[in-house]
């Protein structure tokens, strides 16, 4: 039985996150990035200097945004802006990735795909949005 499972069956206590790197949100974001930029390599030439970098450029900013509101975890409104940046680039990307489609840049099966891993990640995101106490750090009271 893999780790989800026994979570899910209640059978192992979750380990306190402790990077961002150990978010599944950003782990999703990653892989999902990491499979535009490669499906960006296939773009024509003359879509360089346009669709290539900005749907790049949004892939990698959904993971950056995360990263960034791991750290700000101290202060809830800027942890849930940060989080609302990447839920942003998200959509900027799944509209890149649409562009793409339509021009025929890549297959549809490439493009749902790609969408829906996008549309989880956004589900993510806003399921943290809505409940930024599950991760902020707490001031602990000083003693007098």
């Amino acid at each position: 039985m893999d780790e989800t499972a026994k979570r899910r069956n209640g059978e192992t206590a979750r380990k306190p996150i402790r990077h961002f790197r150990n978010l599944e949100v950003y782990q999703n974001a990653l892989a999902a990035g990491l499979r535009v930029y490669e499906l960006s390599k296939t773009f024509p030439p003359e879509e360089k200097y346009s669709l290539t970098d900005q749907i790049r450029r949004s892939s990698r900013s959904v993971c950056a945004n995360i990263a960034e509101a791991w750290r700000k975890r101290r202060y809830e409104a800027a942890f849930v802006s940060k989080l609302s940046d990447s839920e942003g680039e998200s959509a900027e990307t799944q509209v890149h990735l649409e562009f793409a489609f339509h021009h025929r840049y890549v297959s549809r099966d490439e493009f749902l795909s790609v969408d829906d891993a996008y549309e989880k990640i956004c589900a993510q995101l806003v399921r943290m949005i809505d409940e930024p106490e599950k991760w902020l750090i707490r001031r602990k009271e000083r003693k007098r």
